[in-house]
């Protein structure tokens, strides 16, 4: 059963970290100080995660933070797939298709677009000529429907064979999706400097990472469409399902006293709330990480719309590290 953050006392404590080892480092060592400045304590408790959303309990460990800083992390193991529903659907059959047969795209601009057949046909007038994501004659959009379609689309040098295509991947690629094990600072440890963003930046509250911006521009580049669902996820065969931005589905814990809903951890220890609070209104005070102060939760984020492919702008705090699952 999920409780309400404001039922707990507040607890020194934290989540989330680096990267997976093919995705480099989670900071940036050109502008992360290397000497912490103060650790404070923000929300963390493990019934927080919703049901089936960890592969066993968490526990406490060593760890040597992003600066150096040797500290104490909680272990956190996701199963790396949503725990409370299926993903999907992502690309729709047809130029016919309506909303509720594909997911969503977006690409920085600030708009979130249905993926349905009126957008697979403007594609040009979005994007410039070129595009033909389907088979004139019998309107069905090209898809990459088949694990070797997947693994050629889904990559930064997209195979030639599938540019125009809508690509989508199945978690059957991925063994049902791929496990991964975080390190989070039990205290979390103010950076001098805030830290850049280039890879994973932490976990939601139903098992799943939270990651970087998509590179909307080479996939473009390359005529294709790697399509979100509706939650904002999407799988490749390298990371498995993950998010991109926040849409609502990771909403899981209520404030009682109308603050936004908790959507889960930063690598750095600090919670990541909803853009938008009860009444609908966002914080006017974020600093340049999305982030601010409250009595109650102490530093955390706030989440930027869907629109804008990221959930946070840099890192308030030295981060832990996140490995695959072994």
């Amino acid at each position: 059963m999920l409780k309400l953050l404001n039922c707990y006392p507040l607890i020194v404590s934290s989540m989330l970290a680096c990267v997976l080892s093919a995705c480099g480092s989670g900071s940036d060592s050109a502008i992360e100080d290397a000497s912490p400045t103060t650790t404070t304590s923000s929300f963390f408790d493990p019934e927080f995660f919703i049901a089936d959303a960890l592969l066993e309990d968490i526990s406490t460990q060593s760890c040597t933070l992003s600066n150096g800083t040797v500290s104490t992390c909680y272990k956190v193991v996701i199963a790396g797939k949503p725990a409370n529903r299926e993903v999907g659907p992502f690309c729709p059959p047809s130029i016919t298709s309506d909303a509720s047969e594909g997911g969503i795209w977006f690409d920085g601009s600030g708009e979130v677009y249905d993926i349905d057949g009126d957008f697979i046909l403007k594609l040009d007038s979005l994007y410039g000529s070129g595009w033909q994501l389907y088979n004139v004659e019998t309107g069905l959009v090209n898809i990459t429907n088949t694990q070797a379609a997947c693994e050629a689309a889904a990559r930064p040098n997209v195979d030639p064979a599938y540019q125009n295509y809508c690509v989508q991947c199945s978690l059957d690629y991925v063994r049902g999706g791929i496990s991964q094990t975080f390190l989070i600072p039990t205290s979390p440890v103010v950076l001098n400097n805030p830290a850049n963003i280039n890879s994973d930046l932490g976990v939601s509250l139903d098992g799943v990472v939270f990651a970087p911006a998509a590179p909307v521009n080479a996939i473009l580049a390359n005529y294709t469409i790697a399509a979100f669902d509706d939650c904002g996820g999407h799988i490749n065969p390298f990371e498995g399902y993950h998010y991109h931005a926040s849409t609502g589905c990771t909403e899981l814990s209520s404030q009682i006293d109308g603050h936004a809903s908790l959507l889960g951890f930063a690598l750095d220890g600090y919670g990541i709330f909803a853009m938008l609070d009860a009444s609908g209104f966002e914080e006017t005070d974020l600093d340049e990480c999305r982030g601010h102060s409250d009595e109650i939760r102490g530093y955390h984020y706030h989440s930027a719309s869907a629109g804008e492919n990221m959930f946070i702008g840099c890192f308030h705090g030295a981060q832990g590290s996140i490995s695959e699952t072994q």
